[in-house]
């Protein structure tokens, strides 16, 4: 009897511990509160933890780890589905990248994985930290997926394999922390948290995704574009258009034409599924298509990325936070159209009505996906089949300039026949029947030969800079891009090419992305009104990576072929340096090459000396202006040999020292500028500065305004949106959207980080240290420098009124938005040492001056960099570009026995714009027979 009870004991306790250990705690029990209550976030430590309580108690959960943050904390996916399908997880992975990658499949084989393999879809949380609806909603909506038991959640988990994934845990933690520190929940709020909510780039992790330099973004696009390659990715943002909730799919024009239309129609379909669900639970405020500023246009944000990968991106923006707010009134919003078709009223909102939507939203995708499965899958077969197909045959793709030649075509033609018209018809936008051109002006350009579509192209190895080439390579192949590697010599179009030499065919499912990696983008003309103002992109109108990088290749019209080895997806590749010749006098670095700069800074930092070669070297006409000469020793080699196998640069050996002029080369006391809750632009360089090893030291205005600049720093640089315009402030839209940190209300410790440049107090220190012998590099909007310096230097984009007044180019007549441009430099100046006599920049409604001849002739200002020609377009929008020409894009100045280098394009733009980094790198150096000591990091700002 006793032995009896004992069992029955144990048996009880063990049912009772299994029961324990399968209860998934709610987030009330686990973080303390629910999620959406008012005033209440979770931090990511908290956040983590229950992750991993999920995964550990329930068999609907998985929990991954994808990599590490740049601050150092673990990055986590949580799948989920039913306990059957996470046992085959394994194969529903494999059916998805086959059905994706479309390689090698019939439409029979295609439809027979359709059937059998489950929906895969991404939704994430949290990239943009004071988006707080982001990370909460992702946690609801785990809680609702592994607890609920309704028909609805039960054919989800049994259809779709979810991945639920942070986006930026260090985010979290900073904001969370900032927000709750207040213990008074009414005080507490989240604006003017000290710093940027990504260690080094804050909002443009959103930015980052086609060249992926961030660790998250890194991490996530292992997961999105080869390991998984889901059919529906929904990225969850905020915020929604004044006076509505949320903004949601389908957007507006312009569409990128390079999708697929079944992409674009794959977001109208979602779209509506998400906004007849709010509207069938009484959820009114959604807004779509032109009633918000979002598109399709750009490549390069989480969701946008996934486009071009042939996935159904989703994005929502909405309203709402853990302090209440009210919907604004907007009457205009009030009125029901297609844009709105149930519109919100003037209310209080609260958190939780945030958090709800959210997860209604979630719900809408995912039962769409589980009542479509074998449609999304079928169709992102037949979407990367089209891309295969085009890839592989002749193909004329579609673009405004093709219908402007179509058009102009017509138009130029003596003999064409004037077709039919009625104004009658015409005010219906109608034709009379026969009207309309013949086709024979179709044929004369969607037939040319030599406008068709490359089938491929190739990255030579032999080219000045191959190690940044192999950077542009592994862009393409993090984003799950097919690259074959020459193993031999070979020919093609009757040019020789070296083995190591890459190809990148176009007949592969992710064609869109890798064309618009390669080709110009050609962004519409677009209007409010004929006449009218322009309307801006969401972000940037033309990013071609090639050009930014510099990256030499030969687009190839025709079928070809060679001894090519197709590397596997994924696999990262590094170059192969060496050096070369004998080098008993010592060895060249080439300036051409921007490793060469991490090469240089590591001598440095050893004690070893480095010269450069403003002429130079005679004997070997590959030796440019401005190389590197590092005199022979067992030290120099060592390192010089670690070099050229860890950064792939070609060290040249030299069997006699250089008979010519040469400068030595000493480290610069760097200061970066930065101001109190992080730059953007400035965080972009500061991470640049880390990765080619320049030591530096981040600058407030405050650190400016108290002055004696030239007994710590010997050069200062400012980025974009540092140095106001004269008379005035710089307004973006972020500094709109804020509002500045008062002293009373900001922690001691980042009290010093406070305050702005201002013309009154921190001109007159720029100007004291550059009068002392020091150097200042302006990029952008910062280049206004140089007019409250008084510089003998205008705006070159101005007209005159009627009434004799100068005033700026209205958008009318000119309009850049974020461009790819071509300028001439004269590459043998110290400043342009490196670079060729052309260069493609980045232009975003960039400064452009008009200099004087007469101060040219004086040597009072040095033009750097300019344009020579009346269509310097080359990727992305220019209105009025003509107005460009003959104007300066970069000039040095002296200023007392300093120099000022102002730089209009965006040199940096996001880690980017490689081809031209070397117009920061050079002015980075002191060239002269002294040598300062070098400043170290500074501990928490680097």
């Amino acid at each position: 009897m006793r032995f009896l009870s004992s069992t029955f004991f144990l048996a009880l306790l063990l049912s009772l511990t299994t029961a324990w250990a399968q209860t998934v705690p709610s987030p009330k029990e686990h973080f303390g509160f629910n999620i959406g209550d008012n005033y209440q976030l979770a931090t990511y430590t908290q956040t983590e933890a229950y992750f991993k309580k999920v995964a550990a108690a329930s068999d609907r959960a998985k929990l991954v780890d994808i990599g590490m943050t740049e601050e150092g904390r673990h990055q986590y996916m949580l799948i989920v589905s039913s306990p059957e399908n996470l046992k085959k997880l394994t194969r529903y992975q494999e059916i998805s990248q086959k059905l994706a990658r479309a390689e090698n499949l019939t439409d029979q084989q295609a439809h027979a994985l359709a059937d059998e393999g489950k929906a895969i879809v991404w939704i994430d949380g949290g990239i943009h930290a004071t988006e707080t609806v982001g990370t909460h909603q992702l946690i609801e909506t785990i809680w609702q997926l592994v607890s609920r038991k309704d028909p609805e959640t039960m054919r989800i988990l049994d259809k779709d394999v979810i991945l639920l994934t942070h986006a930026n845990p260090d985010g979290q933690e900073l904001v969370t922390n900032w927000y709750m520190r207040e213990a008074t929940p009414e005080k507490r709020s989240l604006d003017n948290v000290p710093r940027l909510y990504q260690k080094y780039i804050g909002h443009d992790n959103n930015r980052d995704f086609f060249m992926l330099n961030m660790k998250e973004t890194q991490n996530i696009a292992r997961q999105l574009f080869v390991d998984w390659i889901p059919q529906i990715m929904y990225n969850h943002h905020q915020r929604g258009p004044a006076g509505s909730v949320l903004a949601g799919p389908p957007y507006r024009d312009p569409f990128n034409y390079v999708f697929d239309p079944m992409m674009v129609t794959g977001i109208d379909a979602l779209g509506a599924a998400m906004i007849n669900r709010l509207n069938s639970e009484n959820k009114p405020g959604f807004t779509r298509l032109g009633g918000s500023v979002f598109s399709t246009w750009y490549n390069g944000g989480l969701r946008t990325t996934t486009h071009f990968h042939n996935m159904i991106g989703l994005l929502t923006e909405i309203i709402g936070g853990p302090t209440p707010e009210d919907v604004p009134l907007v009457p205009k919003r009030l009125i029901p159209n297609g844009n709105t078709p149930f519109p919100v009223t003037p209310q209080k909102w609260y958190f939780k009505q945030s958090i709800d939507y959210s997860v209604s939203l979630n719900y809408a995708v995912l039962d769409y996906a589980a009542r479509q499965s074998d449609h999304l899958l079928y169709n992102i077969y037949r979407m990367g089949k089209n891309s295969i197909e085009r890839g592989s045959s002749d193909y004329w793709a579609l673009s405004p300039k093709r219908i402007d030649a179509i058009e102009d075509a017509y138009n130029k033609d003596p003999k064409k026949v004037v077709p039919p018209s009625s104004a009658a018809l015409a005010q219906y936008g109608m034709i009379p029947r026969g009207g309309g051109m013949p086709m024979k002006y179709y044929d004369t350009i969607m037939k040319a030969p030599v406008l068709r579509d490359p089938r491929g192209y190739i990255i030579p190895k032999n080219q000045p800079d191959f190690a940044t080439a192999v950077k542009f390579i592994n862009a393409l192949i993090r984003t799950g891009i097919q690259i074959q590697e020459a193993t031999a010599d070979f020919t093609v179009a009757g040019k020789k090419y070296p083995a190591g030499s890459y190809v990148v065919k176009t007949d592969q499912a992710f064609r869109p992305h890798l064309l618009d990696m390669f080709e110009p983008q050609d962004h519409p003309n677009d209007f409010q009104y004929p006449g009218g103002p322009p309307v801006r992109p969401y972000d940037a109108a033309g990013w071609t990576l090639a050009y930014l990088m510099n990256v030499k290749f030969d687009r190839i019209l025709d079928g070809f072929d060679g001894p090519f080895k197709k590397l596997p997806y994924g696999e990262l590749q590094s170059p192969e340096g060496a050096i070369a010749g004998a080098s008993g006098a010592g060895y060249v670095l080439s300036a051409k090459s921007n490793n060469s700069f991490i090469a240089v800074n590591d001598l440095l930092a050893s004690g070893v000396e480095v010269y450069r070669l403003p002429n130079g070297v005679g004997e070997k006409a590959t030796v440019e202006a401005g190389a590197f000469y590092v005199p022979a020793s067992a030290k120099a080699k060592s390192l010089l040999d670690k070099s050229a196998k860890d950064l792939g640069i070609l060290v040249t050996g030299l069997s006699k020292r250089p008979a010519g002029s040469m400068t030595k080369v000493a480290p610069m006391r760097i200061a970066l500028w930065d101001t109190y809750g992080g730059s953007m632009p400035s965080g972009w360089v500061r991470w640049m500065m880390e990765q080619y090893h320049f030591p530096m030291k981040v600058v407030y205005p405050n650190d400016i305004d108290a002055g004696d600049l030239k007994k710590k720093f010997d050069v200062i640089v400012f980025v974009t949106r540092a140095i106001p315009p004269v008379g005035g402030k710089e307004e973006d839209i972020f500094s709109l959207m804020g509002s500045e940190a008062k002293v009373e209300n900001t922690p001691a410790e980042f009290r010093p980080w406070l305050g702005k440049i201002t013309a009154a107090k921190s001109v007159p220190q720029i100007k004291s240290f550059l009068e002392a012998g020091g150097t200042v590099v302006t990029i952008g909007s910062s280049t206004n420098l140089a007019y409250h310096l008084g510089l003998p230097v205008k705006n070159a984009l101005t007209e005159m009124t009627a009434s004799g007044a100068e005033r700026p180019l209205p958008g009318e007549k000119y309009y850049i938005p974020g461009s790819v441009l071509r300028v001439s430099l004269d590459s043998t100046q110290h400043a342009t040492w490196g670079m060729s006599n052309q260069s493609d920049v980045y232009f975003d409604a960039s400064p452009v001056f008009k200099i004087a001849p007469d101060a040219i002739a004086k040597g009072l200002v040095k033009p750097l960099a300019w344009f020579d020609s009346s269509k310097p377009l080359r990727s992305g929008w220019a209105w009025g570009q003509s107005y460009l020409q003959g104007g300066v894009a970069a000039f040095e100045a002296p200023v007392g026995a300093g120099r000022l280098y102002a730089f209009g394009p965006e040199i940096t733009f996001r880690a980017q714009s490689h081809g031209t980094f070397k117009l920061l790198f050079n002015q980075l150096y002191t060239t002269g027979s002294s040598s300062q000591s070098a400043v170290a990091p500074v501990a928490g700002q680097e």
